[in-house]
């Protein structure tokens, strides 16, 4: 029989239901269950993982009651706002016969929540267990949530259209349209009504029990925003960023990724394509979808371009290559590569690739960086703006394209990034960015010392 003391420590892992948030979570399982720790993941019925993608985990359902309708429907502030009363209650049925066996053995379990799964907290609170939030966006993100109440009595928000290029009071480097706070640009809003979302932000800063924060960011890369964060949230925090970068998780995608497009790369020229991925929730219409093509195709640039076909969470109907324009595919030829949805990090890794066209989304940026991939930046909605900010203002790695998109400004943006002296500029402070992250990862790193200390406070819980 096992003793007590050979037993692996149990953490019980609560992802939010997006790809930009599945990801980190199950890369930090993946690293917590290589230092010794048995990982079960409570997940939702919506956008649910795959067990047999990751055979170390054990995967325990919970009850949501939401479908891809309703995320469109309701919007995505609302749509969280459902999840965390529809999964309370699930949630701490499932663990509660889990928690009066481990009670005996005198092992209960941690659980690590998404700072939008909130709900979780509650139900550790309720089974007297410790909670620790992982944060899978940017510290500087999170400072913008704490400016929040500040900025609304102030009077600034919702700020006039008037206001989008002033400089945000006390919140250095940022303009009021880097703000994530415009609820009409998240997908599926349908008014103005801010109420909704100071509640969910307010929600998302708000540590209550919890006694630890995790980031998927570092000191090199955020070392002002962490420093005033640490001063905000009163908790410590713990910068183990880049998690993609520490402990791989096997596939984590909610959408079959297309690993024919590898081979084609391997024929292409060293630093020469351009990756195009969005983004996995908002679609282009069929106008934008026509510019970028006739703007890629234009460039003359070997391109790979990722075009979804109605993945989960899509809110303007799903991109296909029946949408594309008449004589498109016969002016590129093999000159471009087309995926419903690539392996991102294998191709941002890939010698071929040159330049990224992004979203912006948190863990695309950090992929980038750590890469070395400089990046065209068009950002949608929420933290992809704060990022955006961050990726061409301050550590000056990429661009934007702030007007509506046109053949004639994807097209020279391409250029400009990929054959103009900007372009070799940017590449070359990409290239030194990702020399400084790896140092942070490797022993003695600020990202390695910090994941030791998490996993020591864990053991000792």
């Amino acid at each position: 029989m096992e003793e007590q003391g050979q037993r692996d420590p149990q953490i019980v892992l609560v992802p939010c239901p997006f790809q930009g948030h599945i990801n980190p979570m199950l890369n930090l399982g993946s690293i917590l269950h290589s230092k010794g720790f048995s990982i079960t993941i409570a997940h939702t019925q919506f956008n649910s993982p795959k067990p047999s993608d990751n055979p170390d985990f054990v995967f325990l359902p919970i009850s949501d009651g939401l479908s891809y309708s309703d995320l469109s429907s309701k919007g995505i502030v609302d749509f969280i706002s459902c999840l965390n009363i529809n999964c309370k209650e699930p949630l701490l049925e499932s663990l509660t016969p889990m928690i009066d066996e481990k009670q005996q053995l005198k092992e209960l379990p941690c659980i690590i929540y998404d700072e939008y799964m909130y709900f979780a907290e509650q139900v550790a609170h309720l089974l007297k267990l410790p909670s620790v939030i992982l944060s899978t966006g940017s510290a500087a993100n999170l400072l913008t949530y704490y400016a929040f109440p500040r900025l609304q009595k102030d009077g600034f928000i919702p700020f006039q259209d008037d206001m989008a290029l002033d400089m945000v009071p006390e919140l250095h480097p940022f303009r009021f349209k880097d703000l994530p706070f415009r609820f009409k640009d998240l997908p599926g809003a349908s008014s103005e009504n801010l109420d909704a979302l100071s509640k969910l932000i307010a929600s998302a800063r708000d540590t209550r029990s919890s006694s630890a924060m995790i980031l998927n960011s570092m000191e090199y890369l955020e070392q002002s925003s962490l420093i005033q964060l640490k001063q905000q949230c009163r908790i410590p925090l713990f910068s183990i960023g880049p998690l993609h970068k520490t402990a791989p998780a096997p596939s984590s995608s909610l959408v079959k990724e297309e690993a024919s497009c590898m081979a084609w790369l391997d024929k292409q020229a060293l630093n020469s394509v351009i990756y195009v991925s969005l983004g996995s929730m908002v679609s282009m219409d069929e106008k934008e979808l026509t510019e970028m093509a006739w703007g890629l195709a234009h460039s003359k640039q070997p391109f790979l371009w990722v075009l979804k076909r109605g993945p989960p969470g899509s809110f303007h109907g799903s991109e296909s290559t029946d949408s594309l324009p008449n004589g498109f595919k016969e002016t590129i030829g093999n000159r471009g590569y087309i995926v419903n949805w690539a392996p991102q990090n294998e191709v941002l890794a890939h010698r071929a690739v040159g330049g990224f066209c992004s979203h912006c989304g948190w863990n695309s940026t950090l992929e980038s960086i750590s890469d070395g991939v400089p990046m065209i930046c068009r950002p949608s909605f929420g933290d992809q703006r704060v990022n955006t900010r961050y990726i061409c203002h301050v550590w000056r790695v990429g661009f934007e394209l702030e007007n509506d998109l046109s053949r004639e400004e994807i097209e020279g943006a391409i250029k400009r990034l990929m054959t103009g002296k900007e372009g070799e500029e940017l590449r070359q402070r990409a290239i030194d960015m990702k020399v400084k992250v790896e140092s942070c990862i490797k022993k003695g790193g600020s990202s390695y010392n910090s994941l030791n200390e998490l996993v020591d406070g864990l053991f000792s819980s």
